[in-house]
């Protein structure tokens, strides 16, 4: 744990649970009792359901499971647990005036816990802080707050008085995100782990699409089980956990499991759905995910083809885009990236209906010549900067009513640049 949280601990005499922690855990203890309660919504309506035995031993597997946050350059590596990183930014946030609604896990951590072998695995662990941020003032002050406990998981032999809040950022963040406008208030911290597991805190204010698809739809509220670990001097059991509540911001819960369970690709209004998305669907796809109606895939798939070269109608961005996604969701899957640039290759080729015909194969080009350089890095073909291409024409091209073939301009190889950021990135 932290060296100030454990000093602190020491000098204090054991908490007894409270009265709202044991109804909480009587409450559970009563609702759980070994059954599977995962597709049965509760009083609160359709779009919620109370976590079963399983689901908590996974999710407190995952809170109390040690993550390293890999330092660049000379700087040590963190080891954090989940939890011990969001006790210790709310506790400070309150400190500040910043009121936190509640904790929630999202994503695929999310999904991995209400259905384990749902195929989507997860890498990121994504935790939401919901919270009241209406000046910028605020959104700095949480900046400060998360970079200023990254001292607290700092080996003791560091002379922390000498490390700044920006060596900080440059030594442990990975990204950052800010967005402030009508519809959207919200911030991401995304700490640095080299095997792909990073730890983002996502402070959100309000946000009008919180999720993609149904299967990517689930929040877990952590606030009891937080609650549990402060409190309880027993450990959690069968019959004495806390009651913990899975909503799907989709919609229906029961709905949204079903689809996790038979990996059907579902959604909401995905005119809302950005640029994004696209490459979420096609990592689905390559997943074994599939769309419920043939029909449905059609429209679903132009929606976001449309949606992503709206977002990204640069090459330089698209190409950007896409080296960051197969850096950041292919950790350990190498060998999945080729699979899944030929199935965006297809959906793109498909389903573009919003390019001029130039700008259309330009992109298809730039997924090709990725493809390519993913075979190359895999060593299945030889470097291609020293292939040569044959081509043997067949007998009938010398038919004089044969037409010539069309000669496609060869689209340039783009090398990949290393961006640094040094302060908020814009959402795309």
């Amino acid at each position: 744990s932290p060296t100030e949280d454990g000093k602190r601990s020491r000098d204090r005499a054991p908490v007894r649970p409270s009265e709202a922690t044991e109804r909480t855990v009587a409450e559970g203890r009563r609702m759980s009792g070994g059954q599977d309660t995962s597709s049965t919504a509760s009083s609160e309506g359709s779009n919620v359901s109370v976590l079963h035995w399983e689901q908590v031993q996974r999710l407190d597997a995952i809170l109390t499971e040690t993550i390293p946050i890999h330092g660049r350059g000379n700087f040590p590596t963190l080891q954090m647990q989940p939890r011990q990183i969001v006790k210790v930014v709310r506790r400070r946030m309150e400190e500040r005036q910043i009121h936190v609604r509640d904790v929630r896990l999202n994503g695929s951590a999310a999904s991995h816990i209400l259905h384990g072998d749902s195929g989507l695995g997860y890498k990121d662990l994504d935790l939401i802080f919901c919270a009241d941020m209406k000046g910028e003032s605020d959104f700095q002050i949480v900046k400060d707050i998360v970079l200023d406990c990254l001292l607290d998981f700092l080996p003791d032999c560091v002379n922390k008085e000498k490390i700044s809040p920006l060596t900080l950022k440059e030594a442990y963040v990975q990204k950052m995100v800010k967005v402030c406008n009508d519809s959207d208030r919200w911030s991401l911290i995304s700490l640095s782990n080299n095997r792909g597991k990073n730890v983002e805190l996502k402070f959100v204010d309000s946000l009008r699409r919180q999720f993609e698809f149904s299967v990517d739809s689930f929040q877990i509220r952590l606030d009891s089980l937080l609650l549990f670990y402060e409190c309880s001097e027993n450990p959690m059991a069968e019959t004495f956990h806390p009651t913990i509540m899975g909503e799907s911001v989709y919609g229906d819960f029961g709905e949204a499991l079903h689809h996790l369970r038979h990996k059907f690709i579902c959604t909401r209004n995905p005119e809302e759905i950005r640029g994004g998305g696209l490459l979420k669907y096609c990592h689905l796809l390559v997943r074994g995910f599939r769309a419920a109606s043939e029909s449905e895939m059609k429209s679903l798939q132009r929606y976001m083809c449309s949606r992503f070269f709206i977002d990204f109608s640069d090459i330089g961005e698209q190409q950007r885009k896409l080296e960051s996604y197969l850096q950041n969701h292919f950790v350990g899957l190498e060998d999945r990236k080729y699979d899944y640039l030929m199935t965006l290759h297809g959906v793109v080729n498909e389903s573009t209906v919003c390019l001029m015909g130039h700008e259309r194969r330009q992109t298809l080009g730039l997924i090709a010549m990725l493809a390519v350089r993913v075979l190359a890095e895999q060593n299945v073909i030889p470097n291609v900067a020293n292939v040569t291409c044959y081509y043997q024409p067949a007998p009938y091209v010398a038919d004089g009513n044969f037409s010539n073939y069309y000669i496609a301009q060869v689209q340039p190889v783009f090398a990949c640049q290393q961006h640094a950021y040094s302060t908020w990135l814009p959402c795309n």
